[in-house]
């Protein structure tokens, strides 16, 4: 507002008298003035407070609005804690009662008793046994069954009840034997047809020439002419396989002559007769032989 002057003009103040007294003196007052040249008050508290303002404001610095910034985030971290601090013992409340309950039910179902009757389910299908008397056992688990079998160890082959092994190693009828004997077996003895046929056809494969023959368990050492298994027992002749002119008992090679014997033809023979007599003391293969083990499969 802008600087005025109040000015204030001659006053004079009369007092009457009573009508028996000289009039008084009247009273004058002079002029009177007062100059304000003061700016107003309300101009200069606009100005303290844009002071003010502008003090605060300087006040508030970038470290102070990261503190603000973090008191923020730790208290709602601490709500977001509580909050599921007080869910989680609302979950386990609510658990404990579930406990209970069961508990409670459990105990009221017991064998024998009218409520465990009633909550029996319904047969053919009862889960519930044996805790549930009215139902019957539930049937027996089939039995596995098992069948009888026979096998041979590895490095061995099957055929009918028997295991043969090829051996590759050359040694004497004497030491091939005893060789047959470590694997818990002996030189073959063959009892059938059968058998002959199923050797011959199998030495075809392992011969590499016309001489790389096999021992069998076959000897007439004992007596000459008189053919007797490894077993002790005689040759039966109609099961014989001897080749033609065989046996000779040649002794040109050895003066003892030939009383041990071998078999097989490399591109095979007639009618399967491939025997041989040799001198036992000739290296060969050999053939071992063994009864197959007993063994037992789940079918």
């Amino acid at each position: 507002m802008p600087e005025a002057d109040v000015t204030y003009a001659d006053v004079k103040f009369t007092t009457p008298r009573s009508r028996g007294n000289v009039a008084a003196e009247d009273s004058t007052y002079s002029e009177v003035k007062i100059s304000n040249k003061q700016q107003p008050v309300y101009s200069n508290c606009s100005a303290n407070i844009q002071q003010s303002g502008s003090s605060r404001r300087s006040k508030v610095t970038p470290e102070r609005l990261v503190l603000l910034g973090l008191v923020v985030l730790l208290a709602a971290a601490l709500i977001a804690l509580g909050v599921t601090f007080v869910q989680t013992n609302q979950n386990l409340q609510t658990l404990k009662e579930e406990k209970e309950t069961l508990k409670k039910n459990l105990s009221n179902i017991k064998p024998g008793s009218k409520s465990s009757t009633t909550a029996c389910p319904t047969c053919p299908t009862c889960p519930a046994y044996p805790t549930c008397p009215a139902c019957p056992p539930p049937p027996p688990t089939p039995a596995v069954k098992r069948e009888t079998f026979l096998k041979c160890e590895a490095g061995w082959e099957k055929h009918g009840g028997n295991c043969y092994y090829f051996s590759t190693s050359k040694s004497s009828w004497i030491n091939s034997r005893r060789s047959c004997v470590d694997l818990g077996s002996d030189l073959v003895k063959i009892d059938s047809r059968e058998e002959q046929l199923f050797l011959e056809i199998r030495l075809r494969g392992l011969m590499m020439k016309d001489t790389d023959k096999f021992w069998i368990g076959l000897t007439d050492s004992v007596e000459e002419g008189k053919w007797f298994w490894v077993d002790g027992s005689p040759l039966d002749e109609s099961l014989s396989f001897w080749s033609q002119k065989e046996p000779d008992d040649w002794k040109n090679e050895n003066p003892a002559g030939e009383d041990c014997v071998r078999m097989g033809e490399r591109g095979g023979s007639h009618d399967l007769t491939c025997w041989f007599d040799k001198a036992c003391n000739v290296s060969h293969k050999s053939i071992c032989e063994k009864p197959a083990a007993p063994g037992r499969r789940c079918v």
